[in-house]
């Protein structure tokens, strides 16, 4: 700061501000002098004219009080223009000697004053204070006692508060605070707090800005003319680490930092500072992917059994993310004061900060596939490996408060959370090929969908492992294998509920190749398909379709008994939902084509599958209901395409259409049509000596009632199948030509609340 030219200057115009506010408060207490100390009665009673007198009292007390202010004041600005001289003076006396070269008077003098001063208090007279040394935290230095600005804080060392800038003295601007270090290994330091402007005139300091999850620093106050300091924002936080090993969680994230208060106005002049705002929350991490299982071992020698596959392991959880900071409060104003943030007198309280966002919660990791059966190549072939279960979603974090003031600070957004991870798929049962009464391995589950936190959509659910087929050639239980079951979708609470995983399909029956089976090749069932997943406020998952039943045996081979078309795999249920739509129910899987085709011989059972049922729909306390799925189509009877079927080659019943959903307040769902009757068999130029009737279709759903609302159609039912057509010299029902075609399925009946009854389905 000059010495020379620029403080009497300085100290003239404050004079000569301090002489114009004088006047003023003079002149408003001259105004209020009659309507404060004259106070009338408001009524003629006793007591209306006792708090007249006493707020006359107050009045005239305050009065009193104003002429001793004034003359105080008056006194100050005689001594502040008479200093103000005194400089002026002693600086034109030193002109002449600082004008040589050779000595500098008045600077030899401030530099003897302020050794003196630094030796006894360690403060100059005149001078800005030193700055903090950057990387150490160390506060700044206060500035002269008469004139100087307070030094700037130093910033922090790692993960360290930043230091505090200096107070100024008469005259001077505090010195701003230190941002906060940075760390590596956690939240960063907090910013260090402005310092205090002079004591007569200046601005206070802006608080230093926080590292990485620091708060910000308090801005500095003025203390009789000035504005406050600048609240320091707080910074965000840093997001989780994604989970590594198989299976592991990912890491919170941490929470932003707090913004800085605004520095408090001078009492007599001065806007109020401004609050930082709060930082956002660091995102969480996401859940790491789970391994998938390893696959079984192969049977050590003739008569053992392999080995089921491995289960998949489960996907870890995502980590939470961190809350928002809090935004600061706004400084007070001046003259006077008044609460934090509004407006005085004479200036304006400063902003309130904003809240910081909360992080976003991580994923959760999907699960792990299941691993394949092995084939023995002797007996019973293993299973497939369940899939592993995904990993929940980590939940989001919550927005930071706003900061205090007259028009206070917006709070910040709660953060979405993570979704779940997917189911594993179900491994395959393994195929079986030789020897004694051999069945094909069942396919593993799938894995569950993990749940998604508040904001984040439910996982999907793994898809069963399709059955093992059999391709046994000798003695009995030469079944398919059974279709895994579908996963179920992870629930939701604000998002969408996954939807389920679809069953897999059975396995073929035995008897191909030109095996010869005695009894028992079968197709597998197809396996169920997995639920939707249930939510909150969001709609529910859909059901996973059921899986298609396996195919009868006898593919150019002998079977004995039992060829039949394995059953479809039931459709998984909809998830239901409180505010949001029920789920769609899955649709039922195919039903299973019968044995004895392509030249195949069956000497009695080779009806086609049932079809699946279809899954029901999703239920909801205020959304509509969801609709049934359809039931699934029944497999063809056998004996097609040359194949010879002395008995029964019937088509399957087709699969029962799924309910629809109920609800409280919205429409109920629509009931899921009948699946069709699966078609007699001996077609093309099959030969079928009895019974090649066409299927039944199956009934419709019913429609999901309604309490306030309309009620859900009910389904149509499925259409019969079609009769076989035989070229059998002797054959039944038809004069050796067809069978009788199916029933057409019954309509579902309507939801309570109007629904309308579904049609019945046409005859084959």
């Amino acid at each position: 700061m000059s010495f020379v030219s620029t403080v009497p200057a300085v100290l003239t115009s404050a004079a000569t501000d301090l002489a114009g506010l004088g006047s003023a408060l003079r002149a408003v207490n001259a105004g209020m002098l009659a309507s404060t100390t004259q106070i009338a009665a408001a009524a003629e009673d006793e007591v209306s004219a006792a708090i007249a007198v006493f707020f006359s009292g107050h009045g005239q007390d305050y009065q009193a009080v104003s002429a001793h202010t004034a003359a105080f004041h008056q006194r100050f600005v005689q001594a502040l223009t008479s200093g103000a001289g005194l400089y002026a003076s002693a600086e034109a006396d030193g002109a002449a000697a600082m004008a040589s070269p050779a000595q500098s008077v008045g600077q030899d003098l401030l530099s003897a004053v302020n050794a003196q001063s630094l030796a006894l208090t360690a403060r100059p007279v005149i001078g800005n204070g030193a700055d903090g040394a950057s990387g150490t935290g160390a506060n700044g230095a206060p500035g002269g006692w008469l004139l100087g600005d307070g030094g700037r804080g130093g910033s922090g060392a790692a993960g360290m508060p930043g230091g505090t800038g200096g107070a100024a003295g008469l005259l001077g601007n505090g010195g701003a605070g230190g941002a906060g270090g940075a760390s590596t290994t956690g939240n960063g330091g907090s910013g260090g707090n402005g310092g205090a402007g002079g004591w007569l005139w200046g601005t206070g300091g802006a608080g230093g800005s926080g590292a990485a999850g620091g708060n910000g620093g308090n801005g500095g106050s003025a203390f009789l003319i000035g504005n406050g300091g600048a609240g320091g924002a707080g910074l965000a936080g840093t997001s989780g680490a994604a989970g590594t090993a198989s299976g592991d969680s990912g890491t919170a994230g941490t929470a932003g930092g707090a913004g800085g208060n605004g520095g408090n106005a001078g009492l007599l002049f001065g806007n109020g500072g401004a609050g930082g705002n709060g930082g956002n929350g660091g995102s969480g991490g996401n859940g790491a992917n789970g391994t998938n299982g390893t696959t079984g071992d192969v049977g050590a020698q003739a008569g053992d059994s392999g080995t089921d596959g491995g289960t998949g392991g489960d996907g870890g959880a995502g980590g939470d993310g961190g809350a928002g900071g809090a935004g600061g409060a706004a400084g007070t104003s001046g003259l006077f004061g008044g609460t934090a943030g509004n407006d005085g007198l004479d200036g304006n309280g400063g902003a309130a900060g904003n809240g910081g966002n909360g992080g976003n919660g991580g994923n959760g990791g999907d699960g792990g596939a299941g691993a394949p059966g092995q084939d023995t190549d002797d007996m019973a072939s293993g299973a497939g490996g369940s899939g592993g279960n995904g990993g929940d979603g980590g939940s989001g974090g919550v927005g930071g408060t706003g900061g205090d003031g007259a028009v206070a600070g917006s709070d910040g957004n709660d953060g979405l959370g993570g979704n779940g991870g997917n189911g594993g798929s179900g491994g395959e049962g393994a195929d079986e090929s030789n020897l004694f009464d051999t069945t094909g391995g069942n396919g593993g589950n799938g894995g569950n969908g993990g749940s998604g936190a508040a904001g984040g959509t439910g996982g999907i659910g793994g898809a069963g492992g399709d059955g093992g087929s059999d391709g046994g050639t000798v003695g009995e239980s030469a079944d398919g294998g059974t279709g895994g079951t579908g996963g179920n979708g992870g629930s939701g609470v604000s998002g969408n509920g996954g939807d389920g995983g679809a069953g897999g399909a059975g396995g073929a029956g035995g008897g191909t190749d030109q095996g010869v089976v005695t009894e028992g090749a079968n197709g597998g069932a197809g396996g169920r398909g997995g639920d939707g997943g249930a939510s909150v406020s969001g709609d529910g998952g859909t059901g996973g379709a059921g899986g298609a039943g396996g195919q009868g045996g006898a593919n150019d081979g002998n079977v004995t008994f039992d060829a039949n078309g394995g059953t479809g795999g039931q459709g998984g249920d909809g998830g239901a939902s409180d505010s949001g739509d029920g789920g769609t129910g899955g649709q039922g899987g195919a039903g299973g084509q019968g044995g004895g085709t392509n030249d195949g011989i069956v000497t009695d059972d080779a009806d086609g599958g049932a079809g699946g049922q279809g899954g029901k729909g999703g239920a909801s306390d205020s959304g509509d209901g969801g609709d049934g799925g359809a039931g699934g189509a029944g497999g063809q009877g056998g004996g097609t395409s040359g194949g010879a079927v002395d008995f029964d080659a019937d088509g399957g019943k087709g699969g029962a259409g799924g309910e629809g959903g109920a609800s409280d307040s919205g429409d109920g769902g629509t009931g899921g049509a009948g699946g069709t009757g699966g078609q007699g068999g001996g077609t093309d130029g099959g030969a079928v000596g009895f019974d090649a009737n066409g299927g039944d279709g199956g009934d419709g759903g019913d429609g999901g009632a309604s309490t306030d609302e309309f009620g859900g159609d009910g389904g149509n039912g499925g259409n019969g199948g079609a009769a076989g057509t035989s070229q059998s010299s002797t054959s039944d029902d038809g004069d050796g030509q067809s069978g009788t075609g199916g029933t057409g399925g019954t309509g579902g009946t309507g939801g309570s609340g109007d629904g309308a009854d579904g049609s019945d389905g046409d005859p084959g």
